[in-house]
């Protein structure tokens, strides 16, 4: 989805080079992470990798591999003399908290699996910022159109309902969300920024978001249960700093907006 985005949002100077593992291709680098690039990177002139990369929740996910895959990607940029890399963490580093958002100060408490390996990723990188490699891990909110609920309404029937939590208010829950366009120039902002980047930098539209939002936007049916006992009402990201490296679209935090960068993204 960033790279549907990249080709409308990004000056014509800029050159993006793929990574990919089709060994057939004959443009950008193929490369599988968990091994050394065929090509040395500097032959490419880079200056800056965004690593999107990473293995996500589902059957069978060792998701331990997110720190060997980060790791050869810093390796391989330091050796090559590439000075910023800008590395996919999660919010999940956080843990649930108490419904006060997060900011990149904010104790790191994971709950689940997948949040402590990324948390596990992040602190691999000392290393490499000791090598003088200088690595920003995006602890990335949730993205519209890889997160549950979207996704959920793609595989999901036109008249086949989604459930989503009621709460005490009669709010489902609140997240911090991007659209993919807009985190596509996000990720553009932060690689070509001209001063240093933190070490950790909260991603996500500058306003939170309501599911039921997100499922009205995508014009998708939903009943509003009860939610279970010990469920989070509001797991949200402070993002005024990144708000220092970015100017957002005003309506970069409408789930109209969000959905509507999604649609245009998969319509391909």
């Amino acid at each position: 989805m960033v790279l549907h985005h990249w080709n409308f949002v990004l000056p014509s100077a800029v050159q993006v080079i793929e990574q990919h593992r089709d060994p057939a291709r004959s443009t950008g680098i193929h490369w599988c992470l968990t091994k050394k690039p065929k090509e040395t990177l500097d032959s490419f002139d880079i200056d800056a990798i965004v690593c999107l990369a990473g293995v996500t929740p589902g059957p069978n996910a060792d998701l331990l591999l997110n720190t060997p895959l980060a790791s050869t990607v810093m390796r391989e940029a330091s050796r090559a003399g590439i000075k910023r890399v800008l590395l996919a963490s999660s919010s999940a580093v956080y843990g649930a908290g108490d419904g006060t958002p997060f900011n990149e100060s904010s104790p790191t408490n994971p709950i689940n699996e997948y949040g402590k390996a990324k948390l596990e990723m992040e602190q691999s990188c000392a290393h490499w910022r000791e090598e003088g490699l200088e690595v920003c891990c995006l602890r990335i909110g949730n993205v519209a159109g890889a997160d549950a609920l979207l996704l959920n309404v793609a595989g999901s029937t036109s008249n086949q309902p989604l459930h989503i939590d009621r709460f005490a208010d009669g709010r489902g829950p609140v997240r911090s969300y991007i659209g993919p366009k807009t985190l596509a120039e996000v990720l553009y902002s932060l690689a070509t920024h001209k001063g240093q980047l933190p070490e950790t930098l909260n991603i996500a539209a500058p306003k939170v978001v309501y599911m039921e939002e997100l499922a009205h936007a995508a014009n998708h049916p939903f009943d509003l249960c009860s939610a279970q006992e010990g469920s989070h009402q509001s797991i949200t990201l402070d993002c005024d700093a990144l708000s220092t490296f970015h100017a957002f679209d005003t309506d970069a935090s409408e789930a109209t907006q969000m959905v509507a960068q999604w649609k245009e993204a998969t319509s391909r």
